[in-house]
């Protein structure tokens, strides 16, 4: 995961950021950087999992820890998919299969693409 390390030294950690221009910066050039391409993924759960994986170690580097009763704690995966609102990045790839699904379908039967899909 030498992407995670690359992603630390962005100081996304620092508290100079407000949490907000940190998530648009992970949802505006991370995440389309790493699902580069998956329109054409076969989205297997081995994928899937990894990928949840790598956005919950990010979220959490943004988000930071969660102080209760005086004492810090890590935020739970649903706490964090309540964050985001549920617009994690499986359902952001498969927005983009569907997107791109639309732009075959829509495309002259003459083009290699849609020629390959039929």
């Amino acid at each position: 995961m030498h992407f995670i390390t690359s992603i630390k030294s962005l100081h996304i950690s620092t508290p100079l950021v407000t949490k907000q221009s940190k998530l648009k910066l992970y949802r505006t050039v991370i995440r389309p950087i790493v699902t580069y391409a998956s329109e054409t993924w076969a989205l297997k759960e081995t994928i899937i999992q990894k990928l949840l994986v790598f956005e919950r170690k990010i979220l959490r580097i943004i988000f930071g820890p969660t102080k209760e009763n005086q004492i810090w704690r890590v935020k739970t995966n649903e706490e964090l998919d309540k964050l985001i609102r549920h617009k994690n990045i499986i359902n952001y790839i498969k927005a983009q299969r569907l997107s791109w699904f639309g732009h075959v379908q829509r495309m002259p039967g003459t083009r290699t693409v849609k020629k390959i899909f039929n």
